[in-house]
Order: C-alpha cells, then sequence, then structure tokens
C-alpha cells in the first residue's frame, strides 16, 4: 500500500470509529449470514481456535465469544481507534490486539481456523494477507467479501481479455482506488481473482452466495463467502 493511500484509510478509520458499527453492521447483512455458516464449518473441523484478521471493531470476535465462547479467539485490527471501541463493547483486550493483515506476526499452524469479513477488498495486494491466512490456519480458512464482478457485464468482458485492471487504473487516475464516505478507501476485488490460491493450499474450496442469487455466483452474487479446507484433523 502506498503512505498516501494508507494514510487516507487510516484517516477514515480514525474519523468513522465512534459511528463505524452503525455505518457497517446491520443484523441481516452479508458477514452476519457468512458468520451463521462458518459456525458450521468450526464445528465440523473441530476446531478449538479462530484468528480473525482485520477485525474492525470486533465483530467477528464479539460472534464467536457470543456462539462458541469455549473457542480460543483473536481479532486483530491495526487502527487504534477501532480496537477501542470493541474493547469499550466488552471485548477483552488480549482477544482485540494490534496486527498486519499482511504480515501475521503468529507461526505456522497457530490457528485451527483463520478467518476475515470485507477486508480484502481494502488492500492492494489481497494474495498476501490470504498467503498469510493459509500460512497460519492449521484446517482452514474462511473469507466472505466482495465480488465486483457481478455488478457488470462490461466488468467481466474487460476482464477476460485481461483488460480490467488497467481500465480501472486509467477510471482513478492512476490510483487504483476509489474512496467512499460509506467504505472508505477501496479497491475493485473479487474474491474470484483469488480462489486458485485457496485451490492451491486447500483440498476442497466451498463457495456460496450472501447477497445476490442466481447459478453463477461470479456473475450474481455481489458478495460471496468462501471456505477452504487444508485438512480435517481432530
Amino acid at each position: 500500500m502506498s503512505t498516501e493511500a494508507e494514510k487516507r484509510q487510516r484517516a477514515y478509520y480514525s474519523k468513522t470509529a465512534e459511528q463505524y458499527d452503525e455505518m457497517h453492521l446491520r443484523p441481516d447483512d452479508e458477514h452476519y449470514l457468512a458468520l451463521a455458516w462458518m459456525l458450521a464449518f468450526i464445528d465440523r473441523l473441530k476446531c478449538k481456535s479462530v484468528l480473525d484478521i482485520g477485525s474492525g471493531t470486533g465483530r467477528a470476535v464479539a460472534y464467536l465469544r457470543a456462539h462458541r465462547p469455549e473457542l480460543k479467539v483473536i481479532g486483530i485490527e491495526p487502527s487504534a481507534e477501532l480496537r477501542a471501541v470493541g474493547h469499550r463493547n466488552g471485548i477483552p483486550a488480549e482477544q482485540l490486539i494490534d496486527g498486519d493483515a499482511n504480515h501475521l506476526s503468529f507461526q505456522d499452524d497457530s490457528f485451527d481456523l483463520v478467518c476475515e469479513f470485507g477486508v480484502l477488498h481494502h488492500l492492494p495486494s489481497p494474495r498476501i494477507a490470504i498467503s498469510e491466512m493459509l500460512r497460519v490456519a492449521r484446517k482452514g480458512v474462511f473469507i466472505s467479501d466482495d465480488n465486483h464482478f457481478a455488478t457488470s457485464w462490461v466488468k467481466r468482458a474487460l476482464a477476460a481479455v485481461g483488460l480490467w485492471h488497467a481500465a480501472y487504473w486509467l477510471r482513478t487516475a492512476g490510483k487504483g482506488y476509489r474512496i467512499t464516505a460509506g467504505d472508505g478507501l477501496a479497491y475493485p476485488y473479487s474474491l474470484f481473482d483469488d480462489l486458485d490460491l485457496l485451490e492451491g493450499r486447500c483440498s476442497a474450496v466451498h463457495c456460496v452466495n450472501s447477497r445476490g442469487r442466481g447459478p453463477n455466483l461470479r456473475s450474481s452474487a455481489t458478495h460471496v463467502a468462501a471456505f477452504g479446507v487444508k485438512a480435517i484433523r481432530d
């Protein structure tokens, strides 16, 4: 991430931290739906520990604390202001800590499951973060994020001929990202761009739409949840 982009992103979260939950958390949104699905995978793989990257104010950590209190759960979040909100909301400081998704400070196979919810589209190089998730995960990874291809056949056509990223770079005058009041700094992202990374490191990968409908998720689902199983171990 460029210094300028990082400064803008940090400034957005600092400015909106006190309103973050009101702006971004809805009981019926795609990430809460994905969290409900993730519980089934946690039970199936008999997970005892979970790491959540880019936790924000701790949505996933709080959800798991409420629904699976026996789990060891840690969330990492680089914004001190967002962490402070999570701590005030009852998440212990040792469960919501400072951290960088691109450089996880944990050894290989440190957690049974590593997850993220709506983080990858804020990163300029999401494959780095996914690689780190796979490195630290012992049993599997769970990803809930955007699919920008579902919003336009033009994007899919440009991607098919390898021109989508160049077109977006031109559209944003070389920045490669957009800034909105509702989502801050974000990059055009589709989870389908990185499925090959999951498939190369996992024995099975399962995908489901969390917003949108239709048989072809790439063209119909604006948000997708993916679960990659590295191994089923007791």
